[in-house]
């Protein structure tokens, strides 16, 4: 018998995807405009949020590699046979299976689209050495440049159909941070607690969304030490009266990252914990007032920095102030040039997408240890921003159990 290096399974018919193939012609054309300036024949992306973006199509691993070819005239998702017929239901486009048969068989599929002694753009911070050797071996470039930089810029500024998904994922956290607040309650465990907002945002987003495929939507709820860093996992670790509590939900939507983080604590504060969370929560809103048109990531920062300085309390700061949302999650994606940090002189602009997070972090042992941290997602407007979470935050509220 004999074994192709790939071949195409369009099984069954195209599934709904979660734009419209309008939405994504006008992404690739948005590419196709970047590779015609930095003159590129032909784009090989491989990262999960590139190729989701794209195509629509969010692949799983399992070690196998997985790409999105992309010339002036086509666009093509190239998967591993394991998958069948998934991701051409899933993508938008053409898509060709590579099989398992030979080593190198996925970038010879690529080969067969791009040709070789081309002008290739790839992403440079995602391929590993190993893979870009291959990519080198196999296609041959007259010339290799990263494309990644312009993708990049491409999705910070989400499109009118993306800020709607955007906005759902928004209310589904919101969803999720109730169903938690409902299950706190001293003696409870962590992880109950984690699975009740887990199960509450899962079926959320299925009556939202009848059509989408369900992944990735998690908890981080965290307790007493447990809340010193944003991304602690959860433990089975029980709830007690006066406890320092971190809710953080998550809900993914077809690869769309959406967030509510909020300080609680069970059923009493005491005076110095009281005094911390005031202050993170006037530093929120502070900041939150700073989001608008024509300010830079580092002046958000810088504003923010000062604010604490003026308490005595930047020491106890421990990241960024917020983030850029859109295809991410803790898995992938990142959308670093859209970060509220000192080393990010990125302008907001209408229609940019972010978190306002102030975080301050006190250590064990000092009074009102624990870690504080509030999180709203601001859709950016022409004359400032727009809120789009709507769970309540501060002591009036998240005092619970």
């Amino acid at each position: 018998m004999e074994r192709p290096q790939n071949y195409r399974f369009h099984n069954g018919h195209k599934a709904p995807l979660p734009f419209t193939a309008d939405e994504y012609d006008t992404r690739l054309a948005g590419l196709r405009a970047a590779m015609d300036q930095a003159g590129v024949q032909a784009v090989v992306l491989t990262s999960m949020q590139n190729i989701a973006y794209y195509s629509g199509f969010l692949y799983c691993s399992f070690g196998r590699p997985y790409g999105l070819v992309v010339t002036p005239d086509t666009s093509v998702t190239i998967s591993a046979g394991i998958d069948a017929g998934q991701p051409w239901r899933r993508c938008h486009g053409d898509n060709i299976t590579f099989t398992d048969w030979g080593r190198d068989n996925f970038w010879l599929t690529v080969a067969g689209i791009t040709g070789t002694g081309k002008h290739i753009g790839f992403e440079a911070d995602h391929l590993t050495i190993e893979r870009h050797a291959q990519m080198q071996a196999a296609l041959n470039p007259a010339q290799l440049t990263d494309i990644a930089p312009a993708t990049m810029r491409q999705r910070m500024l989400k499109s009118p159909a993306e800020i709607a998904l955007i906005r759902a994922g928004a209310g589904v956290a919101d969803v999720g941070g109730y169903a938690i607040r409902d299950a706190v309650r001293a003696g409870a465990r962590e992880i109950d607690v984690a699975i009740a907002g887990r199960d509450a945002m899962e079926l959320e987003i299925s009556r939202r969304f009848p059509d989408a495929e369900y992944r990735d939507t998690w908890v981080w709820f965290q307790s007493g030490i447990n809340t010193d860093g944003a991304h602690n996992p959860v433990t089975s670790r029980r709830l007690e009266r006066g406890d320092i509590l971190s809710l953080n939900t998550f809900p993914m939507i077809s690869g769309y990252y959406t967030a509510l983080e909020r300080t609680m604590f069970v059923e009493t504060v005491d005076d110095a914990s009281l005094a911390i969370w005031q202050a993170n929560v006037a530093a929120h809103e502070y900041g939150i007032s700073l989001l608008k048109p024509g300010v830079s990531c580092a002046e958000v920062t810088a504003k923010i920095n000062a604010f604490f300085a003026e308490r005595d309390l930047l020491q106890y700061r421990t990241f960024g102030y917020g983030h850029s949302f859109g295809v991410l999650s803790h898995y992938y994606g990142r959308e670093a040039g859209l970060e509220l940090r000192e080393d990010i002189d990125t302008v907001l602009r209408p229609g940019m997408v972010i978190s306002m997070e102030p975080m301050l972090t006190i250590a064990n042992g000092q009074p009102g240890a624990g870690g504080y941290r509030e999180h709203d997602i601001l859709v950016i407007t022409e004359d400032g921003n727009e809120n789009i979470t709507g769970y309540p935050y501060g002591p009036d509220f998240n005092v619970v159990g």
